[in-house]
């Protein structure tokens, strides 16, 4: 049993899980995920590393402590889960369902990296359930894939989306990284016209953050060169939202573009900070108002887990205050280009700190950065004052709003905790 939570904070039932695949080939520059590398040759089906680990894995699925029989969606992520052999695949899915319960029509997800599957385990996946691919492509350049340490290229790229096309898997996500070392505003334009040659459902652009426990954050630093200037990166974020929406792409999140009916539901669940189960290393669950996330390292986790089974399931987690919460609400939802709602709020937080939280974002709604809509949908203009407590929904305007998202929410986090 999970420990009580406070039922203040309680959100629901989960219906969702993260799974964990911590293995890669090597480790790329800016990567601080928790991972472990296995090298070149290494894949499910000849390393005895990761059997063991889907062994470990699959414990600490049927020992959990589970508050829903229904997931809606799983999501594989990593280190790159595509190194699994489609027999491990399916035994965590087989676990998955048999302690909880996959629902029919549920979206699951996989993170891959081109050059590290087959069509054989594409068709394998796809019997499995694998209904969604996010593919790891970052740029389009040869020399910036070297550079970030990739272990693909650009031929890799093509092949792998050829063999999903073939597959025939119905939502192909891209992923793409801006502000690389050395990549200019032509590099970034190309890698986004030939995203939109390939045309997947689904496009993720992340604009690079150095952590100084990489080896970027070990040799470069913040706005030196060879990293571009933050003001090419600010164009090279309007340049991708104008480039893609112009395609019929709808910006539903900062980072995120979908066509329409292809958001990823998985990810929603993050922003929407609704509740969620989380498996394997590193990786966090959010149950009854509590966080619990497990070890980082892999030795560490296996431990974890051993004293996690032989305690029955119980399992300390950090609770979530209504401050907190409130925080990440905002956070999380201020992401999302629908914005968080006035009447949802004001339900779980109280009409007080509505008026609060309008005195903070006033100046930004004078600048363009926030803007507020109507019941229907539509963008509300003027001069609001105490009309902001009505209906309606509020957000972060784009780009600008989104571009400044940090300073605002920075504001917001100072002021609301001083209160």
């Amino acid at each position: 049993m999970l420990n009580p939570p406070n039922q203040s904070i309680r959100r629901g039932k989960p219906t969702s899980a993260y799974i964990h695949i911590p293995f890669c080939r090597r480790r790329c520059y800016y990567c601080d995920f928790p991972i472990s590398v296995v090298g070149h040759r290494a894949i499910g089906s000849n390393s005895g590393a990761i059997a063991e680990y889907v062994a470990v894995l699959c414990q600490e699925i049927k020992i959990a402590p589970i508050l829903n029989k229904s997931l809606q969606t799983v999501f594989f992520g990593g280190g790159t889960p595509s190194l699994l052999s489609v027999a491990q695949l399916e035994k965590i899915l087989d676990t998955l369902d048999g302690k909880i319960g996959i629902a029919e029509g549920a979206e699951i997800s996989m993170e891959m990296d081109p050059g590290t599957f087959s069509i054989e385990q594409l068709q394998g996946y796809r019997k499995a359930g694998i209904n969604r691919i996010s593919l790891g492509v970052q740029a389009f350049q040869d020399e910036l894939l070297s550079a970030c340490g990739r272990s693909h290229d650009l031929n890799d790229i093509f092949a792998a989306v050829e063999l999903i096309r073939q597959v025939g898997v119905p939502d192909l996500s891209l992923d793409l990284i801006s502000g690389l070392p050395h990549q200019t505003m032509e590099d970034w334009q190309a890698s986004l016209a030939a995203v939109l040659e390939i045309a997947p459902t689904h496009i993720s652009c992340y604009d690079l953050v150095v952590e100084s426990v990489t080896a970027f954050g070990r040799k470069y630093h913040p706005g030196e060169n060879p990293l571009p200037a933050d003001e090419t990166t600010a164009q090279m974020y309007r340049l991708a939202r104008e480039i893609l929406t112009s395609a019929g792409y709808e910006h539903y999140e900062v980072s995120n573009y979908a066509l329409p009916g292809h958001q990823c539901r998985h990810n929603r669940v993050y922003w929407e900070n609704r509740p969620y189960y989380g498996f394997g290393m590193g990786a966090a669950s959010y149950l009854e108002g509590c966080r619990f996330t497990r070890p980082r390292r892999k030795d560490e986790y296996y431990k974890w887990v051993e004293a996690f089974v032989q305690a029955g399931g119980v399992c300390e987690g950090e609770k979530i205050s209504e401050n907190d919460l409130l925080l990440e609400t905002l956070m999380l939802g201020l992401r999302l280009a629908d914005g968080l709602s006035l009447a949802g709020l004001r339900v779980e937080f109280g009409e007080k700190i509505l008026a609060e939280i309008w005195q903070i974002l006033q100046p930004y709604y004078c600048q363009g950065w926030v803007e507020f809509l109507g019941r229907e949908g539509k963008v509300l203009g003027g001069v609001w004052g105490d009309n902001f407590l009505m209906d309606g929904r509020f957000r972060l305007s784009d780009p600008e709003g989104f571009l400044f998202s940090n300073r605002i929410l920075a504001d917001l986090f100072s002021r609301l905790e001083e209160g």
